[in-house]
């Protein structure tokens, strides 16, 4: 398809004239950690471990070629407010298969942090709690007072393609714009995702994504740059038909490898290469009801349930973390099942 080939020659270009730009910044760790949180609460309650085990239109953020495994328009959306609602994180996501073997997708995610007050000090040429008097003669104490509040707010754009080139494998990619504001202050960016999934053996499949593959520049409007680096993502998965239960087992197995050089912070290292396995497991009963159990990329137990219905999945996700306060997360996804809608 024509227009097919011309964005694939724009991504191509792109990815060759951004690393130009590079010389002049420098990688930030943590500078993308916003988009490494995970959407969906069926991935999270299984761990995030998602790169092989989806199927819906979260997929365009695990895994972009995955989406080219629907059959009809889905759209999806999460909501979670972390840490006793001082983070407010949300999801909103469509896809439409194409042709045969076509699958295009929009996300966006929102990480906000809202009324952070700044402070200030009325003298700052005096030392705190220093007595003193002002222009009106009135005695005052040098004390710190909030001056006003500013937001943290973090967005990422993905725009999705997804082509199955054999019964056996599909591949995908993501373009996607990132916006960061911190009081008077923004940056812009703009990477690229790139996925693919396989089907070896049998039921198992093997997936992995590359997140920020030509490292993601994010340009400030102080003039810093910063580099969000690539991040890899394999992962496998392989479901189990029980027939005496009248259910099916799913179990997955992700880990992320980064380069950003997180010795400390992750599972396992070697030099600047940093591990952090993700584990989850789902077992649905009557295709209704779904229960899973995870382990994410923290080592924080995850757990999670779901309602399964004909056009309407309701999924919920909960989080432990072992400082801060757990994690609730619930999404919904609605599949437009109708015969006009079908890939054709």
């Amino acid at each position: 398809m024509k227009i097919n080939r011309n964005i694939a020659r724009v991504c191509i270009l792109l990815a060759f004239l951004l690393p130009a730009s590079l010389f002049c910044a420098e990688i930030a760790k943590y500078a993308g950690e916003f988009m490494s949180t995970g959407v969906g609460a069926r991935a999270l309650g299984m761990g995030g471990a998602y790169v092989a085990a989806g199927g819906d239109v979260t997929y365009g953020y695990w895994n972009p070629a995955g989406l080219s495994q629907l059959n009809f328009p889905e759209l999806a959306a999460m909501h979670s407010e972390r840490f006793a609602g001082v983070v407010n994180y949300d999801y909103l996501a469509f896809s439409l298969p194409l042709r045969q073997k076509e699958t295009i997708a929009v996300s966006a995610i929102r990480l906000g942090i809202d009324d952070i007050p700044i402070s200030a000090i009325p003298r700052a040429d005096l030392q705190v709690d220093t007595q003193y008097t002002d222009d009106d003669g009135t005695a005052r104490v040098n004390r710190p007072y909030v001056a006003r509040y500013v937001s943290d707010a973090e967005y990422a754009f993905y725009f999705s393609y997804a082509r199955q080139y054999s019964s056996a494998l599909a591949f995908g990619t993501n373009a996607k714009f990132v916006r960061k504001g911190v009081g008077d202050h923004s940056a812009w960016g703009i990477g690229f995702d790139v996925g693919a999934i396989w089907n070896p053996w049998r039921r198992l499949m093997v997936g992995v994504s590359i997140q920020d593959v030509t490292t993601t520049l994010l340009a400030w409007d102080t003039g810093r740059k910063e580099l969000i680096a690539p991040t890899a993502k394999p992962g496998v998965c392989y479901p189990f038909t029980l027939p005496f239960l009248r259910s099916r087992l799913l179990l997955a197995s992700d880990v992320d490898v980064r380069f950003e050089g997180r010795q400390s912070a992750a599972q396992a290292h070697l030099g600047g290469l940093s591990f952090d396995f993700r584990l989850g497991g789902e077992i649905s009963f009557y295709d209704i009801i779904a229960l899973r159990l995870g382990r994410d990329d923290l080592g924080n137990l995850t757990a999670g349930a779901g309602l399964i219905l004909s056009r309407l999945d309701i999924d919920y996700a909960f989080s432990q973390h072992t400082e801060l306060e757990s994690t609730h997360r619930v999404s919904l996804c609605i599949r437009l099942e109708e015969k006009r809608f079908a890939r054709k």
